[in-house]
């Protein structure tokens, strides 16, 4: 069981590796392919982009539900 505080709506992708288990590479695999979460993009500081997942209260459910902590 995962507890968190019911005024928080958005979970950055940190969060949510920490609190599931799962790793950030799994993590940003399993949005892309079960269409979880959000990509916000922003320009870096050296002309780059920087991209980050942002999650909702749903996405972290569905998420502890169908996936177990990463072993590796």
């Amino acid at each position: 069981m995962i507890t968190v505080k019911s005024n928080q709506k958005v979970f950055t992708e940190d969060e949510i590796s920490h609190l599931t288990g799962i790793c950030a590479e799994h993590l940003r695999a399993v949005a892309r392919s079960k269409h979880l979460g959000s990509i916000v993009r922003a320009a870096g500081a050296a002309g780059g982009q920087a991209e980050s997942w942002l999650f909702t209260n749903t996405d972290l459910s569905v998420l502890t539900a169908l996936f177990s902590r990463c072993e590796h």
